[in-house]
This record gives C-alpha cells, structure tokens and sequence, in this order.
C-alpha cells in the first residue's frame, strides 16, 4: 500500500474521531436540568424522557475517543507509512515472514539437496505443497488439479511440457508461453474443415475419409513440423499429442476447428520470484506425486 492511501485512511479517521466527539459533547447535558424530564414525544403510550447520559456512560465514550487517537498515533493509516514508534504494517509482515524462513531454513535446505522423486511421498512435503499448490496453482488447475478448459490436468499421464521431476519444476520456475498460430487465413476454411477431419479420424472418431484424407496432407504442411509427422506431439516446443484423446481446449469438432482456425496463446506464469527454488522443489514433487495418488 502507498503512503497516498495511508494518509486517506489517517485524514478520514481523524475525521470520524472529530464528528464523533462533537455529537458526544453537543448531546452532553449539563446544569440544572433535572432527571426525569418528560418531552413532548410519545409513541404508542412510551412518553420519551430527556435525561442527560450517566456520567460513568459519558466517560467511557471519552475513553474510547482518547485511545483511538492514541492508537492513530501510533500506528497510522496501513502500509508502509510509519507511526510514532517506527511500525508499518508491510514491515511487520516482512519481519515475520523472515523468522518463518530462517526458522525452516534447515528443512528446506534439506530438501532442495534430496531428488523430487524422493521426496515426492513424504508426509512433510505432501503436507507443504499442497498447501502451495492451494495458495498458487489451484486458481488455475482447480483444487483437485484436474484442470479444466485450457488447463492441463495434472493428475494424468498427458503432459505437454514434459512429467519427469526436472521438467516439471523447470516448467513452475520459468512458467510457458503457448504459441499455437492462427491457421484459419493460411489454409482457409476448407483446410480447416480437412485438418479438423484428419484428427478426428486419428483419434478413430469416423469423420468423412475424403476430407480426412486432403486433411493429413494440410496437416504435414502445416502442423507436423511442431506436432511431428504422427501428431504425437513434441515436448520441447510444448506441442501436445493429438491422438490421444485428450484436448485442452475441447474435443468437440467445433472446438478443434476454432483451435485451428483462431490459434491458441494459454500462459503459464512463472514463479521463480515469489516462491524461491527450495519452495518450487518442493511443489514440483507434490504435482510429481499427484499422480501417482489419484492412480491409487
């Protein structure tokens, strides 16, 4: 938070703590007036009494007054804007994040120098990542990481990255920039309709073989050199398979024509800055172990 919002929240305060100690004193009775004084209010046969506060009710709302300004004092606004005695809040919050890392600071180290694959069914880091897992990735590959439309699921075999423990952990460090072009005015819409047909009948779904076969030419064109020549996919250019059965976007041949037609550009951030390599080692084992727990 900025000190612009800071001092907002200080002036608007400050504010409220005047408006308040007016009504308080201007509502304040004092002098002669006797208790039990009736008003010409009635409602309902309950006749309304003007009678000032109890003096021990009026002093405790002076009390509250004068330790909110004390409070304000000492620790203004939010943020980094500091009070009397030097506190902000983003300075509390760094400070004590700093003891949990010092104070795990041997663990992690412990882990970092252990293979993923070792560490993948320990308790301890189950236990971690999936709590990191929940904080990072489940926004995006859901809280049982089966993903959903245009995220992978991470419970399965199908990895386009890669699912080996040093491929994972590079893919949640670097994160990945899909690149699948818009084809749709290269080949126009009869090659997308052809290409559409080809891996329908690749995936033994029984398209119409004339287009199905002008489709498999289309497809060498334009499509084998990232996906391979058999359209199992390439790893290193985070090309997927397509004949497994198995689409990100949808399956349907609606939904693999537009992927042809309009390109597809899904984002994997990268995390490098805000976990740190002991936490991603250790994420990386929890997802390297998802699948072996939802096998069994």
């Amino acid at each position: 938070m900025t000190s612009f919002w800071s001092l907002w929240i200080i002036i608007l305060t400050s504010i409220t703590l005047i408006g308040i100690t007016w009504i308080l004193l201007g509502n304040r009775k004092l002098g002669a007036k006797k208790e039990d004084q009736a008003t010409d209010h009635v409602y309902d046969g309950i006749e309304e009494y003007d009678n000032p506060l109890p003096v021990w009710w009026f002093y405790m709302f002076v009390i509250t007054i004068v330790w909110a300004v004390g409070y304000l004092i000492v620790y203004p606004g939010m943020g980094n804007y500091p009070g009397l005695i030097g506190w902000t809040q983003i300075a509390q919050y760094e400070e004590r994040v700093g003891a949990a890392e010092e104070r795990h600071r041997a663990m992690y180290d412990r882990y970092l120098a252990m293979p993923i694959e070792e560490i993948a069914d320990d308790p301890v880091v189950r236990r971690m990542g999936m709590r990191m897992f929940g904080n990072d990735c489940a926004q995006c590959h859901g809280a049982d990481a089966r993903g959903g439309y245009g995220f992978p699921n991470l419970t399965d075999d199908d990895w386009i990255y890669g699912g080996e423990p040093e491929q994972i952990e590079t893919t949640i460090t670097q994160g990945r920039q899909a690149a699948m072009p818009a084809w749709g005015s290269v080949i126009g819409d009869q090659g997308v309709e052809q290409v559409t047909a080809y891996l329908l009948e690749l995936n033994h779904r029984n398209p119409d073989a004339e287009l199905a076969k002008a489709g498999q030419g289309v497809f060498q064109t334009y499509c084998a050199v990232c996906h391979g020549p058999d359209a199992k996919g390439n790893i290193a250019l985070g090309a997927p398979n397509l004949t497994n059965g198995i689409w990100l976007y949808g399956g349907s041949e609606s939904e693999i024509a537009h992927s042809i037609r309009a390109g597809r550009n899904g984002v994997m951030p990268s995390f490098k800055d805000t976990l740190g390599p002991e936490k991603i080692h250790i994420l990386a084992a929890y997802v390297y172990g998802l699948r072996n727990s939802a096998q069994n």
